[in-house]
């Protein structure tokens, strides 16, 4: 025993005397005159172990250099991921407010119709009219007031001309009611062309904002999906190189691990299980801390990066992806016999779309006749098709918020299958909702408000 505990203080020595004479450089020669002829087994497996021992510490060195890199690609994605808050935050908030501008536009649209349906009505009544208007006048002149105005042409002098006679009480009894009517319709047709000027110029007004927020959207869309390709690009050749290193390194501790066996057997053991130890409870620790910050994900936060709510329970909630009035609803006799498996929404040219749900991209680009074509997994078996767009701004794989802005309509040029199947001279777009593979009902889903408004 005595000379195993001598053994074992005399290896120490041996192995730091090589170890030093190869760092210094020492002379082959003087070195072997103070070396035994036939050195041990024994130190030959210590200074292969040496050598073994300084190509880890090499590789461990270059493996730190990479894990540095790696933490601050990762430092520079979680700062774009909070870029990527903020972009989406904007995205979200921009497209609720070209939502607005849109709806804006169409009630704009709307009422001026409505008013020049109403001056085309007045100027067919007067039209109509045009007898009485001349018996009036016919009158007027009669009594030598002043030659009468133009017909229809200048609806101020006319106005003017019949309260006029209206006041002197120049007008026959029997002519008053339609005096008063042809006066009551003159005054709201001037009053509808004011209407009219101020509608349209209002409605250029919004349509010049509306193009300005696309722009600023463009350059949005543009800005996150460009930071987010860099880094994740980045972040992954950083992975993979640092597994290609880390996966050298596990060999090589393995063989020297073999080689020590036999020397620290004991230390080892303890110091595994000391990190076996470590690592378990920072497993259990680590583990609600990660179910508290699942549960408590809010809706709103534009930076969650999973659902924030299951699918299921989303009912009632969820917003319509495009601004318009639905053509078909789910269930609808589809023209061929069948029915429809989703909905059919007519659009603005070039509307904006947005993800009306938590997911992922599962599927981004064109597909047979039906145009772009996004495919959303929601999770839980769930799947959102939103068909008919003419540009996608989202890659597969990424992660999408509810109300994000995916893709963009077309001018309607480009007949997708959905706008040939009604017919429709418009952008249309299709939206299906399934689970397990089968079609169902997108209509419960939806938020209430969103069902109320006639969106486009």
């Amino acid at each position: 025993m005595v000379k195993d505990q001598v053994k074992s203080k005399a290896a120490p020595d041996r192995f730091g005397f090589a170890l030093a004479c190869c760092v210094a450089g020492a002379a082959s020669l003087g070195f072997a005159q103070t070396a035994a002829p036939n050195p041990p087994a024994g130190g030959e497996a210590y200074d292969m172990l040496s050598g073994r021992r300084l190509e880890l510490r090499g590789m461990q060195d270059t493996i730190g250099a990479a894990e540095e890199q790696r933490a601050k690609i990762e430092s520079e994605a979680a700062s774009i991921r909070t870029d990527r808050a903020k972009l989406t935050t904007a995205l979200v908030d921009l497209v609720r407010q070209i939502d607005e501008r849109e709806r804006a536009i169409a009630e704009a649209e709307q009422r001026l119709d409505t008013l020049t349906g109403s001056e085309e009505a007045i100027r067919r009544s007067l039209a109509s009219r045009r007898s009485v208007i001349a018996e009036v006048l016919a009158s007027l002149q009669r009594m030598g007031r002043k030659p009468p105005p133009a017909l229809l042409v200048a609806p101020d002098d006319m106005l003017a001309a019949l309260r006029a006679s209206m006041m002197l009480g120049a007008v026959l009894p029997e002519m008053r009611a339609e005096t008063e009517a042809l006066a009551s319709d003159l005054s709201d047709l001037l009053q509808l062309r004011k209407s009219i000027a101020a509608e349209r110029d209002s409605l250029a007004s919004e349509v010049a904002k509306l193009g300005l927020d696309r722009q600023r959207l463009a350059a949005l869309i543009d800005a996150r999906q460009a930071a987010l390709a860099a880094a994740e690009k980045a972040l992954s050749a950083e992975n993979a190189r640092a597994a290609e290193l880390a996966k050298q390194a596990a060999s090589l501790k393995d063989l020297i691990a073999r080689m020590e066996s036999e020397v620290a057997a004991a230390g080892r053991a303890a110091e595994e299980a000391r990190k076996a130890d470590e690592a378990q409870k920072a497993a259990q620790a680590a583990a609600p801390e990660a179910q508290r910050k699942i549960a408590m994900a809010p809706f709103k936060d534009p930076a969650r990066l999973a659902p924030a709510s299951a699918f299921p329970d989303t009912k009632g909630m969820l917003p319509v992806p495009v601004a318009g009035p639905v053509q078909r609803a789910f269930g609808a006799p589809d023209g061929f016999g069948g029915t429809e498996k989703g909905m059919l929404v007519a659009t603005r040219a070039n509307a904006i779309v947005v993800s009306p749900a938590d997911g992922w991209a599962a599927y981004a680009g064109p597909y047979r006749s039906y145009g772009q074509v996004l495919i959303i997994n929601a999770g839980q078996g769930y799947y959102i098709i939103l068909a008919g767009m003419d540009r996608i701004n989202v890659n597969v794989g990424q992660f999408l918020v509810a109300g994000e802005p995916v893709a963009v309509m077309g001018d309607g040029s480009a007949k997708t299958a959905a706008a040939i199947a009604i017919g429709a001279a418009q952008p249309i777009l299709y939206v299906e909702f399934r689970k397990d593979g089968a079609a169902i009902d997108p209509g419960p889903w939806w938020a209430k408000p969103e069902l109320q408004k006639v969106r486009g």
